[in-house]
């Protein structure tokens, strides 16, 4: 069973113990990510996601165990929905456990959704291609714009 968790203050450090993860994997795309001096990876900065009402962290869990993180901004009068990071731990990459919880967020916050990729994160983007394809029955543009890969799609116009 897959299920998302509200990320509280009180947990912000657990969040950046499973970020390192992420950005040790992101990396590979992205030489300019180094090591800081102490050996973890400089940390996200998270202040959004206590003090903006459109900024939500969720854990991604099976059972009771840690999985994954997705950080979420939702739509605003301007701007759609967006899944600013995603991740799932290798152990767990390819059992559709990212799946699932990327169709919960896009339940939980319906309307308009924009998901980005970087050009050389083609594993990225193959997920994100297939999810949303698999969740709209194909209903859903992709453009490439400066380096990046942008899939949108509308919840409302799959009802």
């Amino acid at each position: 069973m897959i299920k998302l968790v509200n990320v509280g203050k009180e947990e912000e450090q657990i969040l950046h113990n499973l970020m390192q993860f992420y950005i040790y994997e992101f990396s590979q795309y992205l030489p300019v990510i180094t090591l800081e001096n102490n050996g973890a990876y400089k940390p996200f900065d998270l202040t959004p996601y206590w003090s903006n009402s459109n900024h939500h962290p969720f854990f991604i869990k099976r059972e009771n165990e840690l999985v994954g993180f997705a950080l979420v901004e939702s739509a605003t009068e301007t701007e759609p929905n967006c899944i600013l990071e995603f991740f799932v731990i290798r152990k767990y990459k390819g059992q559709g456990y990212g799946k699932i919880a990327a169709a919960e967020l896009f339940r939980m916050f319906p309307g308009k959704w924009h998901i980005t990729q970087i050009e050389k994160n083609v594993p990225a983007q193959a997920f994100w291609r297939s999810t949303i394809s698999s969740f709209t029955g194909g209903k859903f543009t992709e453009k490439f714009v400066n380096g990046k890969f942008i899939q949108e799609f509308d919840t409302n116009s799959l009802k």
